[in-house]
């Protein structure tokens, strides 16, 4: 009843209405992400270009634990706009995973922003040298039920282990993460996030911390498994005193809306997220590759909104 009465009123509000004369707000909710990664700080620096740049609408992002939850309030209209990755869209819509009887068909793409990569980090003091010698190990694998912890029990399973069994399990966030890496009260912690991530750079400097690789043949068998992977590496330097590169995993992290928000609004939040896209590309490097081309690529076939299909139309990239 809630989403009815909220996309009622979103029709109500945008019907007949240009940019020029609405005279109503507005009012979208914006869950992100946990604070220490990049997507927080990058949907806040949007949340502002949106707020600056369409008279009458006003965004607000907010921390989240992550896509699995911003799926859930988008499902329940708790959301209008968000942040995931393309593996648990396709989940929610099929009702599968996570979502076992939950199914939601009502989310589009906006856009495709960058890769999330897969990041482990442990204590350099562990030994740890690879995946599987995590078992017995004091390890973060992120807050209950997030796209973190997610991903790590999906690698986890992939290369044998008995997810959480095999770990004694701390279900934090990244914040939360560094500091008991820091207090010593962690070997390792699993971050996906967009590179450099906040959290690990703080990892790398006061706590101790370094990236191991996935072995090769963990890598090969979940990109073939799962066609929204990719295998990727982390560059050396992206960290100060990673000397090397680290293969992993990586997954294309999009910018997601309602499918019930009318097609004007999103079309003009489409628009002014590429016309301010320096903008906004300052505000996280995870963005420093990004490009309007690529903003309807590496989608797993997920619909985009009519709205943004609009807009990728008159730019000739869709």
């Amino acid at each position: 009843m809630r989403r009815l009465i909220i996309i009622f009123f979103l029709f109500i509000i945008m019907s007949g209405c240009s940019r020029e004369n609405r005279t109503q707000t507005i009012f979208l909710n914006f869950p992100t992400a946990n604070m220490g990664g990049a997507v927080f700080t990058i949907g806040a620096a949007l949340a502002n270009i949106w707020n600056e740049n369409i008279d009458g609408l006003l965004v607000s992002a907010e921390a989240s634990n992550g896509g699995v939850q911003n799926l859930g309030l988008m499902a329940t209209g708790d959301a209008h706009v968000s942040v995931a990755v393309t593996s648990i869209i396709t989940e929610q819509k099929q009702g599968s995973g996570v979502f076992e009887g939950r199914a939601y068909e009502g989310v589009r793409i906006l856009s495709a922003l960058y890769s999330n990569y897969n990041q482990i980090v442990v204590d350099s003091a562990s030994g740890i040298t690879g995946l599987t010698e995590i078992r017995g190990r004091r390890f973060a694998p992120g807050a209950p039920g997030s796209t973190t912890e997610l991903e790590t029990r999906l690698h986890m399973s992939a290369a044998g282990m008995n997810y959480p069994g095999d770990i004694r399990a701390q279900f934090v966030g990244f914040s939360e993460a560094v500091d008991l890496m820091r207090n010593r009260q962690l070997d390792g912690v699993w971050v996906q996030a967009g590179i450099p991530t906040a959290a690990v750079s703080e990892m790398y400097l006061t706590a101790g911390g370094r990236l191991i690789s996935m072995d090769e043949d963990l890598v090969r068998k979940i990109t073939e498994e799962f066609s929204w992977y990719n295998h990727a590496y982390i560059p050396a330097g992206t960290y100060e005193g990673q000397a090397e590169d680290i293969r992993t995993t990586s997954i294309t992290i999009t910018l997601i809306v309602d499918e019930k928000l009318p097609e004007e609004l999103v079309y003009e939040m489409t628009k002014v997220l590429w016309e301010n896209i320096e903008r906004l590309g300052s505000s996280h490097s995870a963005l420093r590759d990004v490009s309007l081309e690529g903003a309807v690529l590496n989608l797993a076939g997920l619909p985009l909104h009519s709205g943004a299909e609009r807009y990728y139309r008159e730019m000739g990239v869709f």
